[in-house]
């Protein structure tokens, strides 16, 4: 169990110098995007658009304390939630699609995006937790280094549908404190059918040792508030389509018995 009082989120950690080397290298990637497993390869910094149809800014769509989430996320005071438009999945079954894929929000800069935690801190929320951010890596990465100069001090929530790219990974390693990734599905064929990606289980399943191999199994403090770790999502589909024995096994066998998984079942 996490003490509560001696607890330094991971960017804090960093010197400002290799975060802004982060900030740099993640940029430098929007040249020909693979920030996230599409791997469009459209130059983002020149205009640009791939799949995810964002450029240089991030779109938020909205952002605010959360009291839907985990139990450890959302505490008493709820889980600080940054909303991005225009994931990088296409779920024809995804219940925030009006927030996901219409272009709702507004576009905004590093410096907008930091104070929009820093608001979030203020509102006494327990964590920052971006959604949908796989698209986004490097304007998280330059906010969350703007916000630490100001004084954030919550811990980092990467709320995503697991289609990350281990380059995005690597970049965000030393960073995020806590990685809560779908696992969608163990098959390709309804992988491809219900969300247009047929390497998902791959892709998925190298993502979540990655994040695991970064932060471990879930710490949770006296006050039961998640700190650092994985925490895993994974929606039951209907007729087995997502083929859920096989996920859990992986994450107990591949993964730690000890994965703290949400077994959702509001399909």
């Amino acid at each position: 169990m996490t003490n509560a009082s001696s607890f330094l989120p991971a960017y804090l950690r960093l010197s400002d110098a290799e975060l802004g080397r982060r900030v740099e290298a993640a940029f430098a990637r929007l040249e020909r995007c693979d920030l996230c497993a599409r791997r469009c390869g459209v130059n983002r910094l020149a205009g640009e658009l791939g799949v995810c149809r964002t450029g240089v800014r991030a779109r938020v769509s909205s952002y605010g304390p959360h009291l839907g989430e985990e139990d450890p996320l959302r505490g008493w005071r709820g889980s600080g939630t940054i909303f991005f438009a225009r994931c990088n999945l296409r779920c024809q079954y995804c219940q925030n699609y009006d927030i996901s894929q219409r272009d709702a929000g507004e576009e905004v800069d590093a410096e907008t995006l930091a104070t929009i935690m820093l608001r979030l801190q203020m509102a006494g929320c327990h964590n920052i937790n971006f959604v949908s951010p796989s698209h986004v890596v490097p304007q998280i990465l330059a906010a969350v280094r703007l916000a630490a100069r100001r004084g954030l001090r919550l811990p980092l929530v990467y709320n995503t549908g697991g289609y990350d790219s281990p380059e995005a990974l690597e970049l965000l390693d030393g960073v995020i404190d806590i990685y809560m990734p779908d696992m969608k599905y163990a098959d390709s064929e309804p992988a491809h059918r219900f969300s247009r990606v047929r390497d998902y289980p791959q892709v998925n399943r190298a993502a979540v040792r990655e994040m695991h191999r970064q932060v471990g199994d879930l710490e949770i403090d006296e006050r039961g508030l998640a700190r650092r770790g994985l925490l895993v999502r994974h929606l039951v589909l209907p007729n087995g389509l997502a083929g859920t024995g096989k996920i859990v096994r992986f994450l107990a066998e591949e993964i730690s018995p000890n994965t703290y998984l949400n077994l959702m079942d509001q399909y």
